[in-house]
């Protein structure tokens, strides 16, 4: 009997486990984590492998940046937005195992497909197809994660979680562009969607979800009105400041830094597999650092003051953008890659704390849906418009600077957004004790 079987054939008792995640041994719980951030680098690699493909497709379909923007933009990110809202609203009543594994299965066949488009319209109802699967990865794992480890645990496992976007930017921009550069882009689709489809055959069997034992089941009078869980989460301060720092993260983190690897390419001369070698391996590195670092210290920092979850995440954000000025300024290329390592740090490493803020103030049987709300919110508007706005302005200052610089200057000013979102953060850190709810 695996792990799961193992937990699930627990049965209720006076002297049982009153928590979750007293269910489980250290050994499981690292166990699940690791399947769930194998699920998250499969999300991350089907979302952002199209990054390091962008110049080959605008070459052989003959779009602007701005059709390129929309493409790994709104046509990903209007789906994945809406049908997120829901999937979470699933996952706060039902099987949260069920739901994963069903939509890797959809996000890894919708992939394939998008090897197989043979024009710009194709590809993009095929990235459509993608958004949708992956509506349902990220809030029932984070929430699954809230019920696996308890709340002085729980950042460092968000962290360790949340590296899966960058290893999902590694394998994606790494192995996506050295495909790319032998064989073509297509064949990136199709090499990187077919795993998907043995791993959900591992999440099903491996992944334990402990609502299937009956003291943790969700009780129908329980369950709030959707309107009464949208109601209690806005009327607290520290939960709207977040949904905005969130989004105006999602703007710059999965939104203008795609066309990062164009930037190396256009204003550094490297190839597609250089451009994403180099950026796939610094993103690595500065997740390793951010999400375990940003975590630990979160973890240390919120025993004293549970509102280092929000302060922290706060300074950082705005410490990173003059190092992503200076790497989008810099004239050569060891400049421009110390400064987007560095500045990868503080990117990365300001999620952990960012989600414990928010799982700290949602309440247990919201966190599903309060995962969900920012993933709308931050994705419609910082992932759906990103590359859009980076892509505009792009073909704007294009006008007078020409492709290389004016991506360039694109990009530097993007990156000003991070400011507004380190001061929403610091505000959610006054209020934060006052909304608390586990």
């Amino acid at each position: 009997m695996n792990g799961a079987a193992a937990a699930e054939c627990q049965i209720s008792s006076p002297g049982g486990p009153t928590k979750s995640w007293d269910l489980y041994s250290g050994r499981q719980r690292g166990i699940y984590l690791f399947v769930l951030f194998l699920v998250g680098t499969s999300n991350y690699v089907d979302r952002n492998i199209i990054g390091v493909l962008l110049e080959p497709i605008k070459q052989e379909f003959g779009v602007s940046d701005t059709m390129l923007g929309l493409l790994s933009g709104i046509s990903f990110a209007l789906f994945y937005a809406t049908l997120g809202i829901p999937v979470a609203r699933w996952a706060d009543r039902g099987d949260r195992r069920f739901i994963i594994t069903i939509s890797l299965t959809i996000w890894s066949l919708m992939t394939v497909l998008c090897g197989m488009a043979q024009n710009f319209w194709q590809l993009a109802l095929a990235r459509v197809g993608v958004g949708m699967g992956e509506a349902g990865a990220i809030p029932p794992a984070q929430s699954l994660i809230a019920d696996y480890y308890p709340p002085d645990r729980r950042s460092k496992a968000i962290g360790v979680y949340m590296m899966c976007s960058m290893a999902g930017y590694v394998i994606g921009l790494v192995a996506g562009g050295w495909i790319a550069q032998h064989y073509g882009w297509r064949d990136a689709f199709f090499i990187v969607g077919l795993p998907g489809l043995l791993l959900a055959l591992t999440t099903r069997f491996l992944l334990a979800e402990p609502r299937h034992l009956p003291q943790f089941a969700i009780q129908a009078r329980s369950q709030e009105p959707v309107t009464a869980t949208f109601r209690a989460l806005f009327e607290k301060p520290s939960y709207r400041n977040i949904i905005g720092a969130m989004v105006l993260y999602f703007l710059m983190a999965y939104g203008a830094l795609l066309f990062t690897a164009s930037f190396m390419m256009r204003v550094h001369d490297l190839s597609v597999s250089e451009a994403g070698a180099l950026f796939g391996g610094l993103s690595a590195a500065g997740a390793i650092v951010g999400n375990i670092g940003g975590g630990i210290i979160t973890d240390y920092l919120a025993k004293r003051d549970i509102a280092w979850t929000a302060r922290l995440p706060g300074w950082g954000l705005i410490l990173a953008l003059p190092l992503y000025e200076v790497a989008f300024m810099a004239p050569n290329i060891p400049l421009m890659a110390g400064a987007l390592f560095l500045a990868s740090i503080f990117l990365t490493g300001v999620i952990p704390p960012m989600f414990s803020a928010l799982h700290a103030v949602c309440g247990s049987a919201r966190r599903a849906m309060a995962v969900a709300i920012a993933f709308f919110f931050a994705n419609l508007i910082g992932l759906g418009l990103g590359p859009v706005i980076a892509g505009s302005l792009s073909d704007w200052f294009a006008q007078s600077y020409g492709p290389a610089d004016g991506l360039r200057f694109a990009l530097m000013t993007v990156m000003f957004t991070f400011i507004p979102s380190g001061i929403l953060m610091l505000r959610a850190a006054r209020t934060l004790g006052a909304d608390l709810e586990d």
